[in-house]
């Protein structure tokens, strides 16, 4: 028979408590403890790996991490504050956020809670809402115009404040996301690189939680309590294709497991001598060479074909050809 959930696990346990004065933890609540920290513990190894393939952050760096109110910016500074306690390197964290004077906007959450944490902030106020609203007509999404405003606003808040790297929070869904927006609206192989240089090539942007799902920022953004603050004070209209992509994604997910992890990984994988883009594969200067090669037509077969000589037994047997109506 199962013991009861509201019981002690062991004996120890609710001694220990009893002279602490402590509650001893249910079963459930133990379970729930562990859960939690194998979540942190995959988060902040997934940061770290990402950091430390594209070395993202360097001893003696100012990284500017850019707070939205969001789930996935907040777990971004908590888990790199977390991170810097047992870093090998040194490197200063600032908070900032940009308030662009979105009506309903709770103007107290972001610096009572930054305070509260003791993590250097600051605030920039740009009324950049009232730009938006005033140029894109109304009933469309203004989340184009909005995101290139405020990125080039950050650009020169990082300049004034000293800032070496840009943090920003978009993670592993929101890399594939953009690839397939690009892939299916645009022609284009690109996504969203975990490390760049910004457009203006005076900043250098990176994403710690490039590795990182969101499914898991979800639950470690409720774990953690985080004071979010809705994403949609504007009031504009939701980007429905990349919502599309989202939901297909979340799909994939769940109906065809490793799917999603195949794609991710393809994005770090590629092999250009087997795509179409004549500057990154010199294909007209191709010739045949006598040497095997790895990465050619057999690549892809799922049992290579034998370059052995035909064993005796073979010779003098014809070859039949597949017709292409039957293929």
């Amino acid at each position: 028979m199962n013991a009861p959930e509201n019981l002690p696990v062991e004996q120890d346990v609710t001694d220990e408590a009893g002279s602490s004065g402590r509650r001893a933890l249910t079963r459930r609540e133990q379970k729930e403890a562990y859960e939690n920290n194998k979540l942190f513990k995959r988060l902040a190894r997934q940061v770290g790996q990402a950091i430390g393939d594209y070395n993202m952050i360097e001893d003696g760096d100012k990284v500017m991490v850019c707070l939205s109110g969001g789930k996935d910016s907040y777990a971004l500074l908590d888990v790199l504050l977390r991170l810097r306690e047992r870093a090998p390197i040194h490197f200063d964290i600032v908070a900032v956020n940009l308030d662009q004077k979105q009506p309903g906007f709770p103007e107290h959450v972001l610096p009572e809670y930054l305070t509260k944490i003791g993590v250097p902030f600051h605030i920039e106020n740009q009324d950049t809402y009232s730009i938006v609203k005033r140029v894109v007509p109304e009933g469309k999404t203004t989340c184009s115009l909005c995101s290139r405003l405020r990125r080039g606003i950050l650009y020169r808040v990082a300049g004034e404040l000293g800032a070496t790297k840009i943090a920003l929070g978009h993670h592993r869904d929101d890399i594939l996301q953009t690839l397939l927006l690009n892939l299916f609206y645009g022609g284009k192989l690109k996504g969203m690189p975990p490390k760049l240089q910004s457009d203006d090539g005076k900043n250098v942007v990176i994403r710690p939680l490039a590795y990182v799902k969101e499914t898991d920022l979800e639950k470690y953004a409720e774990l953690r309590e985080f004071p979010i603050i809705p994403c949609n004070l504007c009031g504009s209209q939701p980007n429905l294709k990349r919502a599309e992509m989202k939901a297909m994604i979340r799909e994939w997910d769940k109906r065809f497991p490793g799917r999603v992890e195949n794609m991710f990984n393809a994005l770090g994988n590629v092999v250009p001598s087997h795509l179409m883009d004549a500057s990154l594969f010199g294909f007209k200067g191709l010739r045949a060479t006598g040497e095997p090669d790895p990465q050619g037509d057999i690549a892809f077969d799922e049992d290579p074909c034998s370059t052995d000589t035909l064993s005796p037994s073979a010779e003098g047997t014809p070859i039949s050809f597949a017709k292409f109506d039957d293929l």
